[in-house]
């Protein structure tokens, strides 16, 4: 009853008008955009999974005001700037923060018993209406940009977000059950010292001679994938790459592609990576390109700020909750407000190739289901910097040209790299993102993927990164990719039994290579050197307790190790783009001196912190303007 005595019905839910005149008509009617700019973006909806704004958007036709405005005026509803006129911060108890980011949604005010609901597709609001019609209130509409409903669903829900962020993963999946557990794990480092020094003092070269053992037994099993590897890839073909044009994917209209770049104290190379997003070749109307931000981080926001950013970038902001700051927390919060069906995945510094995306959405679309995830390659455009940029380009080469194809050819476990990489998304959240603990989130998440029945596949497209081409640099980086390997190993093998159940016996021994035997064959090479001791007419420790004949048989295959990475660098450097490395293959053993120091360092943070994530500054070389594909280099 109003103040006038009057009576009026109880509100009912909103519900859209079926009758409403087409907003290209009302554009067209109102001068905004001229008729065959309208028939030109109605003929490419016919195959872009797009609202019709936003392909005018993208054209440079509108601007996001525009289409709001119409929006407003086509159902008839109230315009709203949540700038402006934001929510109240007691408006997050009247909506669930998933549904908010589900239906892209975000509640506004209150009327009584009344709900007004900002949103960006009121021809969608039905399905809010129908979602929350248990909930006791009516439920109304009022219509604002998109990009103001994401910033107040962080404001009104940032926190609890967050926190999801960093619990995500399964905890039986998770390294984070390790908080608060350092003196634990120095516990059993401190018991691992007394036990080799005690043993040391009782009979030295037996105790040597043990380690040797030990660390020829990783050696071993880490030339025995490489070398199945090398065959695979030498000798056995791979399947035909499934090839086709946008316009032959026998679907009925192109997927939109949200790709992630996490960002990070990276005032040096924001704007040159907007620059070289830019030439992406993919219809941008269907690409949404995130730039992930972490609370607090001025650097990164202000030179964003300084940039005009095209409509299909979008900036999210991840509020900090409690002490945890990485990469895969902040993929998981921005997963979220992610639009696409494809979820990808770039490095602040990294040049793709202008038709990457148009590649991967080829290949999802005429891959079975159960593959979830495509790889490319990863290559450096500053190879000739340096000796350590040389050797890194070469590595990365012999890796991802020659070893990863030959590990995917033998149906083994493939650790994905942290970039370039494209899943489909109801796999990815069905497998509730990245440990948001694991300072390799890529390699666990290839693991996760194997144990739950869902394949990755390589495919030939490049993407350019910046070599680390400092000693330093590269030793905190190297350090962080085998600190995250250990914990990806331990977490994996809390139950083996059931790790071989599900990924079967075969792969279980390549997992126990990839992950432990690639730690543990740094930590130990120390020992591996000590054969070098019979050069300088020194007795080796082995001679007394094994023999000569052994101590020969031992180095022997030491040398041949060294060897085969030197071949396998070879071949993966013979093409016409890197074939100005090939003589610096041979140095690799010396490079590789590196890992041992960032190795030490590794497990060091692994006992005492294990999350703690050891930032790599980017932006110090420039990468080249990369203009189109090269399938003859993609891969060799």
């Amino acid at each position: 009853m109003s103040n006038l005595g009057l009576e009026f019905p109880a509100p009912t839910p909103a519900r859209t008008n079926k009758n409403r005149v087409p907003i290209g008509r009302m554009l067209v009617d109102a001068g905004v955009i001229q008729q065959p700019d309208l028939l030109c973006a109605l003929a490419e909806q016919r195959y872009c999974d797009a609202p019709l704004g936003e392909l005018l958007i993208a054209r440079h036709l509108l601007s996001e005001d525009d289409v709001t405005q119409a929006l407003a005026a086509q159902h008839h509803l109230q315009l709203v700037d949540l700038n402006e006129t934001p929510p109240r911060p007691d408006m997050a108890s009247h909506m669930n923060a998933l549904d908010c980011l589900k239906f892209g949604v975000v509640p506004w005010s209150k009327l009584g018993k009344t709900i007004l609901v900002a949103t960006d597709q009121p021809d969608r609001f039905d399905d809010v209406v129908d979602r929350l019609a248990r909930a006791g209130n009516s439920y109304l509409p009022v219509v604002a940009k998109k990009s103001q409903i994401n910033q107040q669903i962080s404001a009104l829900y940032g926190q609890e977000l967050a926190c999801r962020a960093g619990s995500r993963v399964a905890l039986d999946e998770s390294c984070r059950i390790w908080q608060g557990r350092s003196d634990h794990r120095s516990g059993w480092a401190i018991m691992t010292l007394a036990i080799l020094a005690s043993l040391a003092m009782w009979h030295p070269a037996w105790t040597f001679t043990v380690l040797i053992l030990g660390a020829l037994l990783t050696s071993i099993m880490t030339v025995t994938l490489r070398s199945l590897a090398f065959f695979a890839k030498t000798f056995l073909s791979a399947p035909p790459e499934k090839r086709s044009r946008l316009g032959d994917i026998p679907r009925s209209r192109l997927p939109k592609v949200s790709v992630l770049v996490p960002l990070f104290q990276e005032e040096e190379i924001a704007t040159a990576l907007i620059a070289r997003l830019s030439r992406l070749r993919y219809p941008k109307a269907l690409l949404q390109i995130v730039l992930v931000l972490e609370e607090g981080d001025t650097r990164t926001r202000d030179t964003i700020a300084r940039t005009t950013l095209p409509s299909w970038f979008e900036v999210i902001e991840v509020p900090q909750a409690g002490r945890l700051r990485t990469k895969p927390r902040a993929l998981n919060y921005a997963l979220d407000f992610c639009s696409g069906t494809i979820i990808g995945v770039w490095d602040a510094e990294d040049a793709p190739e202008i038709d990457q995306i148009d590649r991967v959405v080829e290949y999802f679309a005429q891959a079975p289901d159960d593959v979830a995830c495509v790889q490319g390659v990863l290559d450096y455009y500053n190879a000739r910097t340096n000796w350590i940029s040389r050797c890194f380009t070469i590595e990365y080469a012999a890796w991802w040209r020659v070893v990863l194809p030959g590990i995917a050819r033998l149906g083994m476990v493939i650790p994905l790299g942290g970039t370039t990489l494209f899943f489909r998304r109801d796999i990815l959240e069905q497998l509730r993102g990245w440990d948001a603990h694991n300072v390799t989130e890529d390699a666990d998440l290839g693991v996760r993927l194997a144990r739950h029945g869902f394949k990755t596949t390589l495919m030939p497209t490049v993407t350019y990164e910046e070599a680390n081409f400092r000693a330093w640099p590269w030793i905190k980086q190297r350090s962080r990719w085998l600190k995250g390997f250990l914990i990806t190993w331990c977490v994996h093998m809390r139950a083996p039994r059931r790790l071989i159940k599900e990924v079967g016996v075969i792969r279980f021994i390549g997992i126990q290579t990839l992950f432990f035997a690639t730690f543990s064959q740094f930590i130990a090479a120390p020992l591996l050197w000590s054969f070098c001791l019979t050069f300088a007419g020194m007795v080796h420790p082995i001679e007394t307790t094994l023999g000569t004949g052994v101590l020969m048989g031992l180095f022997s295959f030491f040398v041949f190790a060294e060897l085969l990475n030197i071949a396998i660098a070879l071949k993966a450097v013979s093409g016409t783009e890197h074939r100005h490395l090939l003589p610096w293959a041979v140095t690799l053993p010396i490079y590789f001196i590196l890992g041992t120091f960032a190795a030490y360092k590794a497990l060091y943070e692994f006992i005492v912190i294990p999350f703690y994530w050891d930032k790599t500054q980017h932006g110090l070389g420039q990468p080249p303007c990369v203009s189109g594909p090269t399938p003859s280099t993609s891969l060799p």
